[in-house]
Formats: structure tokens, sequence, C-alpha cells
């Protein structure tokens, strides 16, 4: 479904990504791990268009998507949830929702009513503003929102952050049932419980390169825990 190859990204003359290269196949969950600074924020971006390929291709669902502007990748079927979650803290949920419908270019009812079936937290909610939110609720809604993209494949960049452990579980729940229906995704993820209940490959990202792919039971070795992430299992 994704195929990235020597990807170079960076910000003005600092270059961050020095050729990635990686791939994700269709209802799969690749994670990405790696000190902070070593371009797993970067990748996402690169990938999402807001920030541009200097070198390398990006093949997206057999087509080269390296060159197109963000909104055309979203709608070729590319979701994407920051980090911080950046939801509008002044619309309500509701126009939060129709927002993301809006700008794909479809009519928001038929497409806010299925995404809401996936996340019935939200119904009580949408007529309060965003930044109202606890901060495990706006992380729903921003997984909500990029659902309204009907996206196939969903790059997630730190969905736990700041999170309480209740949220992080509905989280498991819902993208194990989502991945069931086809779609893939793209997990940057600190928290090692999070991304090995989720990942099927969990690939290391060092000053910019993919450096090594492990399975998601080696997060049990300590040692290899502390050489790429930092922390400890």
């Amino acid at each position: 479904m994704l195929e990235v190859e020597g990807l170079v990204a960076g910000y003005g003359r600092i270059g961050v990504l020095h050729g990635a290269s990686l791939g994700v196949g269709q209802g799969s969950c690749v994670g990405i791990l790696g000190h902070n600074g070593m371009g797993k924020t970067t990748l996402l971006r690169a990938l999402m268009g807001l920030l541009p390929a200097r070198q390398g291709r990006i093949r997206f669902q057999g087509a080269e998507i390296q060159r197109l502007p963000p909104h055309l990748r979203a709608r070729s079927g590319l979701g994407y949830v920051p980090q911080g979650r950046l939801i509008f803290p002044g619309l309500s949920v509701a126009d939060n929702l129709r927002f993301a419908v809006l700008a794909k270019g479809e009519t928001p009812g038929r497409v806010v009513e299925e995404v809401l079936e996936e996340f019935p937290e939200l119904r009580r909610l949408l007529e309060r503003p965003g930044g109202a939110l606890s901060g495990g609720e706006q992380q729903l809604l921003a997984l909500a929102r990029a659902l309204c993209g009907r996206p196939r494949l969903l790059l997630l960049d730190e969905p736990t952050e700041g999170i309480q452990p209740s949220i992080v579980e509905a989280m498991v729940e819902r993208i194990h049932a989502l991945r069931r229906r086809g779609l893939a995704v793209l997990l940057v993820e600190q928290n090692l419980d999070f991304i090995q209940a989720l990942a099927d490959r969990i690939l290391m990202i060092h000053r910019g390169r993919i450096t090594r792919e492990i399975p998601p039971t080696a997060l049990g070795d300590p040692a290899l825990v502390q050489e790429f992430v930092g922390t400890s299992a």
C-alpha cells in the first residue's frame, strides 16, 4: 500500500531524513521507534506533504505522491493525527468533524454519523468546544476527525502522550477494529505497551534512516530498548 524509498527531508538547511525507506501493507500496523530528534515526526510530516521531499519516492496505492500537496494526499487516502492533536479549540466537536469531511469535498451528514458509531463517547460532546475537552477526549476527537476523511492509511504521531490509561485501552480496541476492515496504520509512539499491542512490525529509526526491523516481542529486551529508545522496557 505504501512504499517509501530513499526519502530525504528537513527544515530549511537542516537535514533530518537522510534516505528513509519503509513499506506498509493493507491492514497492517507498522511502528516507528527511536530517540528524540532521530526523524520520527519529520517522517510523518514528509509523508503527509507538510514538508517537501528533497529526494526519494513515496508510492501510495500504486501512484507516486511525493509531489502532491497535502490536501490531495488526504483525498487519495492518507489520514494524519499529529502530535499534540491540533484540533480546532474554538469549534464544537461537531464542527471539527464536519470540517474534516468538507475538506475532502464530501457531504458531512452520513460520514460524521458513521464515525460517531465508532466513537459513541463523542455524541454527548458534539456541541462542546474542542478546547473544553479533556486530553483524552481531544485525542479521540483527533482520531475521529482523521477518520472523517475515510483514509486507507492512518499516520499517528505519539497518540498516547498525556492520555489516561482508560483512553489508551479504548484506542487500542478501536484501532484493532479499524484494521480488521482494512485500515493500515503507521505509528510513531514511545509507549512501549501501546506499540507492542498494535504493531505487526517495528522499525528503528536512527539519524534519519531506518536501520533495523524487530518483532514486537523484542521490546521485552531491556538492552535493545535502551539502545534505540532510551527508556526501560
